[in-house]
């Protein structure tokens, strides 16, 4: 599918894997953590909640001592807001603080980077409550309270930042803030609460590079490429406006500090332009960010759709591709074409913190998983990543989904990302146990090598 390459990547890359604190720390109320909204999410049938997840709070230096066996050089994960403020107000807990302070020193005694996301889905449920969520500016405010906070904590520890987690998301699931609409209010209340998510952003990105002046501060976004269904002109355009909405206009204010006039003009049309406070503009103007970070999972097709109600409408599969067992596309070229058009648009550099596949999966006889698929699926889109850097691209980071197993968004054990196996259904805890999968030795190689060895070999690269 692809030619071979000369090795592009250059020293220092930082190789690891990427997680949430709700999703793999549990200790949901240990440690004066209060509730986020996360913990008061109703749980499918058959799903898991969050109270456990892989048990990372307890077991955090047995999993780093594994992901310095398999050369991790960066580790993402983030901080739970409400471990550092339990209602959102008041003053910080200073057990959820020694908590992370513990887990960064332990990293870095690793040789690992802490790479650390600021907001992941888990708003303190009281915020959600009291102001709902990020439909409120007095939230901004706690926000930059939090973020100013764990700067000054953390200032010598963590280099590397990201504000919001798939920032993009945010417009089609305002609950993703902690935002609550309705039929009548949902379009003019996502995008003021999306405006306010952006002010949030900058004013995290001013106060790092108060506090912290060699730290890099990133937008995040989750990077689906479309393609258009046929070259039809009407299916064409229909690409070109899906992508503004899903993708573009979240890089626009990161890189260029303003709204795009594809957005603003569509919105003064509809009478719905978020309110601006004073000196909203500037500060979006004077905080663009140091890198652009996207995770990276599929592609789909966009078809040109007559009339609907919906924000981005006729995303359909690609006929062309296979699919994962959750009906994602599988398409490593799509992380190239991703790449070259973020770097085209923006000339920053861009950091892959999220990038795998989700399978069902049991340990065998021999207590390990034999996932070749998933280190197919690596091998690809890292072979696309290097073709991407060998025509300009800069990118400086490649994180997997996962490093251990860890539950789904959703709450689902079964969908497993890792290379580290974790003993426990959506259900049955059993005994949380870790065991390497036949990837672990794969991947190891592959960060040993700096991605130059990206095929199977024989035998492990040495202790």
């Amino acid at each position: 599918m692809t030619k071979k390459v000369d090795n592009i990547i250059p020293d220092g890359f930082l190789w690891g894997g990427a997680v949430t604190s709700f999703q793999t720390e549990g200790a949901w109320d240990q440690g004066g953590k209060g509730p986020s909204i996360v913990d008061a999410r109703p749980i499918p049938e058959g799903f898991s909640d969050w109270k456990v997840a892989v048990d990372f709070y307890h077991r955090y230096k047995e999993d780093i001592a594994l992901f310095k066996e398999l050369g991790f050089n960066a580790y993402r994960t983030s901080i739970s807001w409400a471990r550092i403020f339990p209602d959102g107000e008041g003053e910080p807990n200073e057990e959820g603080l020694q908590f992370y302070d513990d887990l960064f020193d332990e990293f870095l005694a690793n040789g690992i980077q802490p790479v650390i996301t600021l907001y992941h889905f888990d708003i303190p449920l009281a915020l959600a409550e009291k102001y709902n969520g990020f439909a409120s500016r007095k939230v901004v405010d706690l926000f930059e309270k939090y973020v100013r906070t764990v700067f000054e904590r953390y200032r010598n520890k963590v280099k590397y930042w990201l504000t919001f987690n798939e920032q993009n998301l945010f417009l089609t699931q305002p609950q993703l803030l902690g935002v609550k609409v309705t039929d009548e209010n949902r379009e003019a209340l996502s995008y003021q609460a999306v405006h306010h998510s952006f002010i949030a952003h900058a004013k995290a990105v001013k106060a790092l590079h108060e506090i912290i002046p060699d730290g890099k501060m990133a937008g995040m976004i989750t990077y689906m490429t479309t393609y258009p269904i046929s070259c039809k002109p009407a299916d064409v355009l229909a690409n070109v406006k899906a992508k503004e909405l899903l993708i573009d206009f979240y890089c626009d204010v990161f890189a260029n500090g303003e709204y795009p006039t594809y957005v603003t003009s569509d919105l003064q049309r509809k009478g719905i332009m978020p309110v601006f406070e004073e000196g909203d503009a500037e500060l979006l103007k004077e905080n663009t960010v140091d890198y652009l970070s996207i995770s990276y999972y599929q592609s789909q097709t966009v078809k040109h759709v007559e009339e609907s109600d919906q924000l981005i409408s006729g995303i359909t599969p690609n006929p062309h591709l296979e699919a994962n067992e959750w009906g994602w596309s599988i398409d490593p070229i799509g992380l190239r074409v991703a790449l070259k058009d973020m770097y085209a648009r923006y000339r920053l550099p861009i950091f892959i913190t999220e990038n795998g596949i989700g399978v069902q999966e049991e340990l065998d006889v021999n207590k390990t998983v034999e996932d070749d698929y998933r280190i197919a699926y690596l091998k690809e889109h890292i072979e696309q990543m290097k073709l991407a850097m060998e025509e300009g691209v800069e990118v400086f980071g490649y994180l997997t989904w996962g490093a251990t197993d860890l539950l789904s968004s959703q709450g689902e054990m079964k969908k497993r990302y890792g290379f580290i196996f974790v003993n426990r259904e959506e259900q049955d805890l059993r005994d949380l146990k870790r065991y390497k999968k036949k990837s672990f030795n794969w991947f190891k190689n592959v960060i040993a090598s700096n991605g130059k060895q990206l095929d199977e070999v024989t035998e492990s690269v040495s202790r």
